[in-house]
């Protein structure tokens, strides 16, 4: 989303020294990947379970803390991946099928 300023709030930002960014740059400035670096990161934690109980079966409310400390809700990544299976790419339901994922 971009914001309009008036004439007055683009003097007042010049005055400061304050220069326009450049056409693109709103888009260089998020983050690239997001989606996948949260899919790297939601299966890290499903391998993690899966290589500990050999099933992925995880239990209500299950927390699952990865060695670097970040903590993932994987019985709610394990449903939301289940309710959303139709739109993952296939190298995603392949990677969850290796886990003996149920669909």
């Amino acid at each position: 989303m971009r914001c309009r300023l008036i004439p007055a709030q683009h003097y007042l930002l010049e005055t400061l020294g304050l220069e326009p960014a450049p056409a693109g740059a709103e888009a260089a400035a998020r983050p690239v990947g997001r989606r996948e670096a949260a899919h790297t990161v939601n299966l890290a934690a499903a391998r993690q379970f899966f290589e500990r109980e050999g099933h992925l079966r995880v239990p209500r409310k299950h927390v699952e803390v990865l060695p670097d400390g970040t903590e993932i809700k994987l019985d709610a990544v394990v449903d939301s991946t289940r309710r959303r299976a139709d739109k993952l790419p296939d190298e995603q339901q392949a990677e969850w099928t290796a886990l003996c994922m149920r669909w």
